[in-house]
């Protein structure tokens, strides 16, 4: 947005470093994020748009999303804030680019609420782990290495398992994808590969080359369905002709799809899928 000469309502102060704010001019309500802005602006009410404090701005979408962040953030430990500026200036500097400006509240909150479950015996089991860690292996290094921050700030110990739900929060920040998103493909990944293998009595050894290719292709399959992403596949009868059986299949894993996503599934994807079934029965038999 042009800041011009727009001042801001302070709202609420979160923390030292974190305000919710309403723009005097076009009443829309922001989040404003700089190191002191929090404690400077306390007794004030008002940040001027040029204050030089001011970091991040960014609007948050709609009422029922404010109002959650609101109850989430109101008491953040200010340790956690400043953990999470390290962890999303790692972020950023492994990743090129715009990160989606709701990591600055989910992180924290998603942070606080972890220690919360750890300190008071809480389990954190995360069945979409083996998964995660072979589709993202890049955002679950730097979710490890931010665990290790929790771990020494917080003397906790984070067990794997929440690692991978860190990972979540790493790839949504630098994909633009909802973390909520994520958890439903994953769900609908596992019950894919479940279909796959009762249909086939396939046993996938976890790790193993056909599992990561299952697992990474069920996944970007169902993100592009979900953003609208056409591809192109130039082969489609083809397809149809030669793989009648894994064509088959994958019409009906294509209907689970568009059951729990409520889109229509593209031809096209259908067939890239069979393709991939093709390969996956071959080597399956092989093995066997």
């Amino acid at each position: 947005m042009a800041r011009g000469s727009e001042q801001f309502q302070v709202q609420r102060v979160i923390g030292n470093n974190v305000v919710m704010v309403q723009g005097e001019q076009n009443g829309k309500e922001y989040v404003i994020i700089g190191k002191g802005i929090g404690f400077a602006v306390k007794g004030t009410g008002v940040i001027e748009a040029g204050d030089h404090r001011i970091e991040k701005l960014f609007r948050l979408e709609d009422r029922e999303e404010w109002s959650q962040y609101q109850i989430l953030l109101e008491d953040i430990d200010p340790k956690v804030m400043r953990i999470t500026d390290e962890i999303i200036s790692e972020i950023a500097s492994q990743f090129p680019g715009k990160l989606n400006d709701k990591i600055y509240l989910a992180l924290p909150s998603h942070i606080q609420f972890t220690i919360y479950r750890l300190r008071n015996g809480m389990d954190i089991v995360n069945p979409f782990l083996q998964e995660t860690k072979m589709t993202f292996p890049k955002e679950f290094e730097i979710a490890y290495r931010a665990a290790e921050k929790i771990n020494r700030e917080f003397e906790v110990q984070i067990p794997e398992d929440e690692v991978g739900f860190l990972t979540y929060h790493v790839y949504s920040a630098v994909s633009n994808v909802p973390v909520g998103q994520l958890v439903k493909v994953s769900n609908i990944v596992s019950e894919l590969a479940e279909l796959i293998r009762t249909a086939h009595n396939i046993t996938f050894e976890h790790g193993s080359m056909n599992h990561v290719r299952l697992m990474i292709h069920l996944r970007f399959s169902l993100e592009r369905i979900l953003q609208g992403a056409f591809i192109d596949n130039p082969f489609v009868k083809h397809i149809k002709k030669e793989y009648k059986e894994e064509y088959k299949l994958a019409q009906k894993l294509g209907k689970v799809m568009q059951q729990s996503l409520e889109v229509e599934i593209p031809e096209e994807e259908l067939c890239f899928l069979a393709m991939h079934l093709n390969r996956l029965l071959q080597t399956s038999r092989k093995d066997k």
